[in-house]
């Protein structure tokens, strides 16, 4: 990756934005010119880059002329309004948001997975769930095992997939609670400090949350398997950073033995085991806190379903749930000769 590169970051204050720039350092992403975009509301703010500080501008439909690929993460509104104007000046968009991802001329892409979806020449690219990430960085390799019928997800979602306003909310009502304080919440409907509930997503008419129905329709789509049944259900959880998903998988016919299931995932790309029974150790956020990889362990046959193995998964929702993978699909881009 010798090519320099032009690059913008679309909600450059935000969590995951502080993201992109640690790992275009960590991973000596080719960038020449760095352009940070925010709101007029973070306009002047100066963000450190590479033993420098890059100030950030308001971001405008002329903000992409000259750029070569644009990461977006500042929600689905800002994509949809900027997103076209960025492909238009001849960038490669990959989009953070929800904006684009079920749409059937917009690749959604874990590159593990489906970089191969990535038509020639296209322009825009959609970055799945964070929570889908996950899941399926641990259910991809299981599909080269067998025939996938039914999955069946519990999800346990830390408070970056809220934002960092809800990670600073989770730390003061923390104190707040040690403290003899009531908590007052205000990012989130509910406190979280000591406590848990459903994602605080809108309930559709089916009785499932936004976030239950982007794993659902989102993973169908990776995939591949469009009629693939899935049920999920997401709660959040006072946990700072990383997220946690107890996941079941249903096989057509008997399930493969727990052996075969732990060498699926010894083998994969971005995936590492952690199935220690003698110790008691399997993943935990904090331990998939910071790293690049999706950590996969508790692995067991159901002893209830003949077809199906059960898991249990924990990811980086900053990382590889957003800018971790937003970056891969660029590198790989990069040495396809695609950027």
């Amino acid at each position: 990756m010798s090519r320099q590169l032009n690059v913008a970051v679309l909600g450059a204050t935000g969590a995951v934005g502080g993201e992109f720039l640690k790992l275009f350092e960590s991973r000596s992403f080719p960038v020449g010119k760095l352009r940070l975009l925010a709101s007029e509301r973070s306009a002047g703010r100066r963000l450190p880059f590479r033993g420098e500080e890059v100030e950030v501008e308001a971001v405008r439909p002329e903000s992409f002329k000259g750029i070569d690929v644009a990461f977006f993460s500042a929600g689905a509104s800002r994509s949809r309004e900027f997103a076209p104007h960025a492909v238009a000046a001849g960038a490669t968009v990959v989009d953070n948001s929800s904006a684009f991802r079920m749409d059937p001329d917009v690749p959604l892409v874990v590159p593990e997975i489906n970089f191969d979806a990535i038509p020639e020449g296209c322009r825009l690219i959609a970055n799945p769930n964070c929570s889908a990430i996950i899941l399926l960085m641990a259910v991809h390799p299981l599909t080269k095992l067998g025939r996938v019928e039914r999955l069946v997800v519990s999800t346990y979602q830390s408070a970056s997939g809220a934002g960092a306003a809800a990670m600073r909310e989770l730390e003061e009502q923390t104190r707040d609670v040690l403290e003899g304080r009531e908590p007052r919440p205000q990012v989130l409907p509910h406190v979280y400090a000591f406590n848990l509930f459903s994602h605080n997503t809108p309930i559709n008419e089916h009785g499932y949350n936004d976030e239950e129905w982007k794993v659902i329709h989102e993973s169908r789509k990776i995939l591949g398997m469009l009629d693939l049944r899935i049920n999920v259900t997401c709660v959040r959880v006072p946990v700072l950073r990383a997220h946690s998903e107890s996941v079941t998988v249903e096989f057509v016919g008997e399930a493969p033995s727990e052996e075969a299931v732990r060498e699926a995932i010894r083998r994969a790309e971005g995936v590492r085991l952690v199935d220690d029974r003698e110790h008691n150790v399997f993943p935990m956020p904090l331990a998939a806190s910071g790293i690049a990889e999706v950590l996969v362990g508790r692995i067991r046959r159901d002893i209830s379903h003949p077809s199906a193995v059960s898991l249990f998964v924990a990811g980086d929702q900053l990382l590889k749930g957003a800018a971790l993978n937003a970056v891969q699909i660029a590198e790989r881009l990069l040495a396809a000769g695609r950027l």
